[in-house]
């Protein structure tokens, strides 16, 4: 039994010294303060389990039994906390007292550990537990460390929690981060509060080390920048990868306040009797008008003048409503031009489409993508330069791409009957990647994209597809042109 406790011990800290080496090599490209935290637990951990591996072949000593209760019971339940603080909370004051709190408790308690006679004399080659030897200021210190440990832990869980249920794929990156550490976390200071086998302790600290590990390597993995190409030939696949994960949250945050914003000055419908729907509460998704699997409610804007207040607060460039109202020219279809039901013939025998089938995308008939003056002119085929193009690539989580199917038809079907702004709007499955969906959105511009994101079923589509997505890439587009027709449906 010896012999095995000494080589788990010794693959573990082999595990743990890679492990942090890893995280320092990351360090010189991001200065983050959860990565700072989690390589001095790792690297204590390293120490630890090195420790425990020459104890149970030489046998255990004091200097010994001091080195593995300072980086096993101290460090590395203390800085573990620390970390999930430095990576879920986003305001300043919390995070600084974390830093201050742990540099502290590291430099008061480990001097004291370090320093202060044992109660008796270590000796043998068994795993020493902590409560036969310190004497009663170690004790009490590292029943504090402990108990504040696991308190900070269960709450950064929480915390992690909440922010999943209202955020987007990194508060799901960082669930399942906050998910794997604190577990490993809390059996590792049961392990070392209490007495329990040394087989089982060692294994909880090298469980430890994985999860670390782990977590750095997949949740938290640094994400790639939206506007960077990732199969560009010019791409340098020797650049180290960038993680502007606290930007990236400033920016998300932004984007929230000035959408609840928005939401909050868009002019109510005038009362016109007992019929009139009652405004739902912020935070709360609206049911959707016809879209499969969710509930009904009344019709939202059918008109194609767009959110007048939205695009009086962009004030960055003019909007022609007349032409937004215009019937599609008698000229034949050119390119740029959608087509009404894809008839030869003149407008006058065309076919409009029937909107109460079933559609992969959605095509507006009559949102013609020419500018006004090249309405006038037959034969153009250059589209209006106000259009406003997206291409997002997800990449899904393994299992979940029939759920994600069903969202995406929902939220098309939501799309295609509430908003005549958004002129495509189609989701395309990889047929070389089943794992990957790609969703390609043209709008009459950013004023309408801005009013698409508003709407009650697309929130609810960022909302729901967090659990089924590991990866977005997401690439504005500009439309140079372009030729685009109702496309065919099934019949059922």
């Amino acid at each position: 039994m010896e012999i095995l406790v000494a080589v788990i011990a010794f693959a573990g800290a082999l595990m743990a010294a890679v492990a942090a080496g890893a995280l320092i090599q990351r360090l010189r490209d991001e200065s983050e303060g959860w990565l700072i935290a989690w390589t001095v637990s790792v690297a204590s951990l390293c120490l630890s389990l090195g420790v425990i591996g020459i104890g149970y072949i030489f046998g255990f000593g004091e200097v010994t039994f001091r080195l593995y209760q300072v980086t096993g019971s101290l460090l590395v339940p203390l800085w573990l906390a620390v970390g999930l603080v430095q990576l879920l909370v986003e305001q300043v004051p919390p995070r600084f007292l974390s830093w201050l709190f742990g540099i502290a408790l590291t430099i008061v308690a480990g001097t004291i550990m370090i320093f202060d006679p044992l109660k008796t004399e270590v000796a043998g080659k068994t795993l020493p537990a902590g409560a036969n030897f310190w004497g009663i200021f170690p004790s009490y210190l590292l029943i504090g460390v402990h108990s504040v440990a696991v308190l900070v832990m269960l709450a950064m869980l929480v915390v992690a929690g909440l922010k999943w249920r209202e955020g987007d794929e990194y508060d799901t990156d960082n669930l399942h981060a906050a998910a794997v550490i604190v577990p490993s976390g809390l059996a590792l200071v049961g392990a070392m509060r209490f007495t329990v086998a040394a087989l089982f302790t060692t294994a909880l600290l090298v469980v430890a080390g994985a999860a670390v590990w782990y977590t750095v390597l997949r949740p938290l993995a640094p994400y790639e920048d939206d506007d960077e190409d990732d199969f560009g030939p010019d791409r340098d696949q020797s650049a180290p990868r960038r993680d502007d994960r606290s930007q990236r949250r400033e920016e998300r945050a932004q984007h929230r306040d000035e959408r609840a914003q928005h939401r909050e000055e868009r002019p109510m419908p005038r009362e016109q009797g007992p019929a009139q729907p009652q405004p739902v509460p912020r935070g709360m998704p609206e049911p959707v008008p016809g879209a499969p699997g969710l509930p009904p409610s009344p019709p939202r804007r059918s008109s194609g003048l767009g959110d007048l207040v939205a695009e009086y607060r962009a004030g960055d460039q003019e909007v022609d409503y007349a032409a937004r109202m215009a019937p599609p020219p008698d000229s034949g279809p050119a390119t740029g031009y959608i087509m009404n039901g894809g008839s030869p013939a003149g407008p006058a025998q065309a076919q409009r489409p029937d909107h109460a089938m079933p559609a992969t995308g959605a095509v507006y008939p009559g949102a013609e993508m020419f500018s006004p003056a090249q309405q006038q002119q037959p034969g153009s085929g250059k589209p209006s330069p106000n259009i406003y193009g997206l291409l997002t690539v997800f990449t899904l989580m393994d299992g979940a791409g029939e759920a994600f199917d069903r969202l995406a038809e929902a939220t098309v079907e939501a799309v295609r009957r509430g908003e005549p702004d958004t002129l495509v709007y189609a989701c395309h499955a990889v047929k070389s990647a089943p794992l990957q969906r790609i969703v390609y959105e043209l709008y009459r511009d950013e004023v309408a994209y801005r009013d698409h994101q508003r709407q009650p079923h697309v929130e609810r589509f960022i909302n729901e597809r967090q659990s089924m997505v590991l990866a977005t890439n997401v690439i504005e587009l500009n439309v140079n042109a372009a030729k685009v027709v109702p496309l065919p449906t099934a019949m059922y």
